[in-house]
């Protein structure tokens, strides 16, 4: 995919340009619409400018003007729309649900139809209700916050839904749920531009976890556990500990000291997805921070990580990430020229 680094196109790039030491700087511009909610307005910039100067990030409105938050202050921003035409990733952050609505209004059109070609576009929240009125996720998958997933379902019905994810990436363009997700779908992003190790340095920057369990669907409004009931955490912590080893569902449940049924609800309670997804989800994650960190054999990581034979792990890592083992090495070995 081809995209915009600071304001260049990639063929004004050389060895003076931007790239002189082979890393791009790549511009993330920021598009606050009318009762633009602060906290997720600001994940970018707090994501993107952490990540040492891989990335710019640029604020714009449609027309340049200051824009109301949700809160009781308006925000001021330095740039137009014509910042748009010049990224190579645009976020829209979530406004007020007063707001939403099945067509935009034509200065969000227009702000929207000067994103460049090839450029990633990401939604947090609301912010997907402007991209499926801008017709972009049409017979997409895609998620907003669960919420909203009605509603959204009835003014938008030819987007395949998910609201149980914490955000859906469907190659140019991404959409993630409320709020904090939206810290997820950036360090995805950077995951994918930079590899995991780099992520992880990122999100240890902003004390934020790298990679967090499950989806939405654990915080979907359901009945609080009795008080003295046992977690899960435990166990997954023990789990975490012994990738390696055949764990089954009734290993886990021994050590939280459950029946399998109780355990299995109780994590999926507390996680939003099952115990055996959540296993081949970790087994994945190591087995990437392994293809990066060392020369190891496929059929050894597959070993090493819980998965049976290599065949079994590059089946799970494509279903993941869309890439072979061998091909996601030679994309993020850590040996690799930066």
């Amino acid at each position: 995919m081809q995209r915009t680094y600071c304001g260049e196109s990639p063929e004004q790039t050389g060895p003076d340009g931007p790239d002189a030491h082979d890393e791009r700087v790549e511009r993330v511009v920021v598009l606050a619409l009318d009762g633009v909610y602060p906290f997720e307005l600001g994940i970018p910039s707090r994501i993107f400018g952490s990540a040492e100067g891989r990335y710019e990030v640029l604020t714009c409105t449609v027309d340049g003007k200051p824009v109301r938050s949700s809160s009781d202050f308006s925000i001021t921003v330095d740039h137009g729309p014509e910042v748009l035409a010049t990224a190579g990733t645009v976020v829209i952050p979530p406004f007020s649900t007063s707001r939403v609505g099945a067509e935009l209004a034509e200065p969000v059109a227009a702000a929207l139809r000067a994103i460049r070609p090839g450029a990633r576009i990401v939604s947090i929240c609301t912010g997907a209700f402007v991209l499926a009125a801008a017709g972009m996720l049409a017979g997409r998958r895609a998620t907003t916050h669960w919420e909203l997933a009605g509603l959204f379902r009835q003014m938008f019905p030819d987007v395949d839904l998910d609201p149980d994810v914490l955000f859906v990436d469907e190659g140019s363009v991404l959409t993630s749920a409320g709020a904090a997700s939206g810290v997820d779908v950036c360090l995805h992003l950077v995951r994918e531009d930079h590899g995991s190790e780099f992520a992880n340095r990122v999100a240890r920057r902003c004390v934020v976890p790298p990679w967090r369990d499950g989806g939405q669907a654990q915080y979907i409004e359901q009945p609080v556990p009795e008080a003295s009931a046992a977690g899960t955490a435990a166990t997954r912590e023990w789990a975490l500990r012994r990738l390696g080893e055949p764990l089954t569902l009734a290993d886990l449940a021994a050590h939280a000291r459950m029946s399998a049924r109780t355990f299995a609800r109780r994590f999926n309670d507390e996680v939003g997805i099952s115990p055996g997804r959540w296993l081949i989800q970790q087994r994945v994650v190591r087995a990437r921070q392994l293809l990066e960190s060392s020369d190891l054999p496929v059929d050894r990581i597959a070993g090493e990580v819980g998965f049976a034979t290599g065949t079994s792990l590059r089946q799970h890592l494509h279903a993941a990430i869309g890439v072979s083992p061998q091909a996601y090495r030679r994309t993020f070995h850590a040996t690799r020229p930066r």
